[in-house]
């Protein structure tokens, strides 16, 4: 498993005592070490890692000064994908036990520990309301009798969370509970209304957490068992609004975690239609250039859209708007320092011996011309371009190119119709065909 370090803020200190934040890790061989970040509304801050011994535990000693509030541990890369979030409330050590198959239970921490029963016991209340739903849910008795479970153990837990820092998770995760009857259709419907109703967007704790962001994420691609697109637009449009009096600070980074979840699913209408709708302008009301050149750039680049037009050649000039005859364009951005583009493009030059009807411009973005000069005497059928500056080069922006070699496959009007993650994919699209 892949380990990893990486760096964010800090916010100021409070005088507390020593504690220990420490854990057990399993199995032990998966892992080495654990950072500690402490969380913050804008990112967070190293804190400090450690060494795993033989049996997967560590021990960190925080600062007698360190802040209460939300840490985070991770254990691995990517770190988005492999953290969690813990508590520290300036008055007590943490402890915990982790592994991929039963998540993170706490063993030493009040805070963490309440936190983790109340989340199982509104798990074993949901999964009664389920079941009272896939029956038939007609027994108005049974109704009752769930829904008042489902308050009395709100209300209990908010009662033993009282002056807990939990108490702005628990009292966020009030579930819906109707007061009066309601059929399946109806309690769906009022549960989508509702799902946000009892979180706080500007409480920087929250901010601070993953509870925000998962439950964005889980509302979006989980609440409905239907993924088509008309469902995500109503789901995006009800985040949207749920979030839409908060400042449009806030709203960025949460309409960002949807654009980038649509593109990471090669969906470009949703992520297109998140940025259209709504986060392309907040980046221009945030002079946030950098997002907005993304978005933008993305969207020109999404299979549907035509390809942004470009010279490739200056003598005799030739622009890819003006390349005619075939029915097929392979786009390729590629460089003569790329050992996979050195491995791919010998493998596309054979490709296109069994393809009809199909051009391949290669693009090379280079810091100088010389290897590329002598590289592409290997591909006389191709149509040959050169982009100094390589990363620099306004195409990389242009086509949102992260990494070469970059594939776009367009249509006879440079409609793109598909883009293939590598030479593999390429080989997919024109067998399909």
């Amino acid at each position: 498993m892949k380990k990893i370090i990486f760096t964010f803020l800090i916010i100021p200190f409070l005088s507390f005592s020593q504690h220990n934040i420490s854990g057990t890790f399993s199995p032990a061989k998966d892992y080495t070490y654990a950072f500690l970040y402490e969380a913050t509304p804008d990112g967070a801050n190293y804190v400090e890692r450690a060494k795993l011994d033989s049996l997967g535990n560590f021990s960190l000693a925080l600062d007698a000064n360190a802040n209460p509030g939300i840490y985070k541990i991770v254990y691995a890369i990517p770190p988005e994908e492999n953290n969690f979030d813990l508590v520290y409330n300036g008055k007590e050590n943490v402890n915990f036990i982790f592994s991929l198959d039963d998540g993170v239970n706490f063993t030493a921490s009040s805070e963490n520990k309440l936190w983790g029963s109340y989340l199982n016991s509104m798990d074993i209340v949901n999964q009664t309301i389920s079941n009272f739903y896939t029956k038939g849910g007609k027994d108005k008795d049974a109704f009752y009798s769930i829904f008042r479970t489902l308050k009395e153990t709100q209300a209990s837990y908010e009662d033993l969370a009282k002056g807990k820092l939990v108490e702005s998770f628990i009292k966020a995760n009030k579930p819906y509970a109707p007061e009066a009857y309601e059929d399946l259709s109806t309690y769906s419907k009022n549960l989508k209304t509702n799902f946000f109703k009892n979180i706080d967007f500007n409480d920087p704790f929250l901010q601070s957490s993953s509870l925000i962001t998962d439950r964005i994420s889980g509302f979006v691609f989980g609440m409905s068992a239907a993924k088509d697109n008309d469902t995500y637009k109503k789901h995006i449009d009800i985040v949207a609004n749920a979030i839409k009096s908060t400042d449009n600070k806030i709203q960025s980074p949460l309409l960002e975690l949807l654009w980038q979840e649509f593109k990471r699913r090669e969906n470009h209408d949703m992520a297109n239609y998140v940025s259209n709708n709504y986060l392309l302008a907040i980046a221009k009301s945030t002079e946030n250039k950098i997002l907005e050149q993304q978005l933008l750039s993305y969207k020109n680049t999404s299979v549907g859209a035509v390809a942004p037009d470009f010279e490739i050649q200056t003598q005799p000039s030739l622009k890819l708007s003006e390349l005619k005859g075939d029915k097929y364009y392979v786009l390729i951005f590629w460089s003569s320092g790329c050992g996979h583009c050195l491995k791919e493009l010998p493998k596309v030059k054979d490709l296109m011996t069994t393809v009809s009807n199909t051009k391949v411009i290669a693009y090379g973005l280079e810091n100088d011309a010389t290897d590329w000069t002598n590289e592409i005497k290997n591909y006389p059928d191709f149509v040959h371009g050169i982009g100094l500056g390589k990363w620099e080069n306004p195409l990389v922006q242009t086509f949102a190119i992260a990494a070469t070699p970059t594939y776009f496959v367009l249509d006879a009007s440079k409609k793109i119709i598909a883009k293939p993650y590598d030479f593999e994919g390429l080989e997919t699209f024109f067998g399909e065909k």
